[in-house]
């Protein structure tokens, strides 16, 4: 398989625009849409990327994840089908993360797992995606230890389990206690959708820690310093954290290459969060449990 043409969300800037940096690299690749939420940031971005790679091969898709009529709008517009997605837009969501969307739920699950599963569903509905999708994962969906990352405690892992973790009504919202379970129901939706559609190929993958990105600047209060001025540095210093072109190229290999099988999570060793690439399930076995993804599947889904 030959991936020549990919849809990447979030790609004005850090990973998502690494990402199309590297997609048009290939020279097996021929269109790059750069799903972007703000017009004047996606032309800069495209403006950039074509002086950075030489090539005219960008086309800017205004699109916001979080609005999910707007986002099957935007598939409905989509003249050719693509042979690649990159779900990257997501993180902790910043300030406005614990607000309810008009479909129920945080805005933090709505910008990393709802609007991406209506994204996927009106391509898979209109056969516009013919290969492989990608969504950006996290190890905190296995737990980071050394990032105050608990492993999400959902023993049962059940329907109304995931509908907690979407609506964030189990406990008082918190993004560093939140986004683990958010990023994990994530990564089994994406499994479930393996199963039920063997033709194409939906893999999970973290970028890992990455440096160059907004992901400290999102973080809440006194977190925001720990992370930009102590965590992020320390973890460098200590190989387990790397560049936005380490963590990009995560997904471009993920995408392109077919080792990296359909339905599985790869991230970083135990308990890094850099490295290389390793199926996830063998460190927390609930991400390979059929039933607990059939349980994310059918939450999501409750939401569409």
């Amino acid at each position: 398989m030959t991936i020549k043409s990919v849809l990447i969300t979030g790609a004005n800037a850090g990973l998502g625009k690494e990402s199309a940096r590297l997609m048009a690299l290939r020279p097996e690749t021929e269109r790059v849409l750069l799903a972007c939420r703000n017009p004047e940031r996606a032309e800069a971005a495209k403006a950039e990327l074509e002086q950075a790679t030489g090539r005219k091969i960008f086309e800017i898709v205004l699109m916001d994840v979080t609005d999910i009529a707007g986002v099957r709008k935007v598939v409905d517009g989509l003249t050719e089908p693509i042979d690649g997605l990159i779900m990257n837009a997501g993180g902790a969501g910043g300030a406005g993360a614990g607000d309810m969307t008009p479909e129920g739920v945080r805005w933090l699950f709505s910008v990393n797992v709802l609007g991406h599963a209506a994204l996927l569903e009106a391509l898979l509905e209109q056969g516009k995606l013919t290969q492989a999708a990608i969504f950006a994962s996290s190890e905190a969906a296995r737990g980071i230890p050394a990032m105050g990352f608990a492993r999400p405690d959902l023993p049962e892992s059940s329907v109304d389990d995931f509908l907690d973790v979407a609506k964030g009504s189990a406990r008082a919202f918190d993004p560093m206690k939140d986004y683990g379970p958010v990023k994990y129901v994530g990564t089994l939706w994406m499994s479930a959708m393996a199963r039920k559609h063997p033709n194409i190929r939906f893999v999970s993958v973290s970028p890992g820690m990455t440096t160059g990105t907004n992901a400290a600047e999102e973080a809440p209060g006194i977190q925001k310093v720990i992370f930009k001025y102590i965590a992020f540095p320390v973890m460098t210093w200590l190989g387990r954290a790397h560049g936005v072109e380490t963590g990009a190229q995560r997904y471009v290999d993920v995408l392109v290459d077919d080792k990296y099988t359909s339905g599985r999570f790869y991230a970083s060793p135990w308990p890094s969060t850099s490295g290389p690439l390793v199926d996830q399930a063998e460190i927390f076995a609930d991400l390979d449990n059929k039933a607990f993804q059939d349980n994310a599947s059918t939450a999501v889904a409750s939401f569409l």
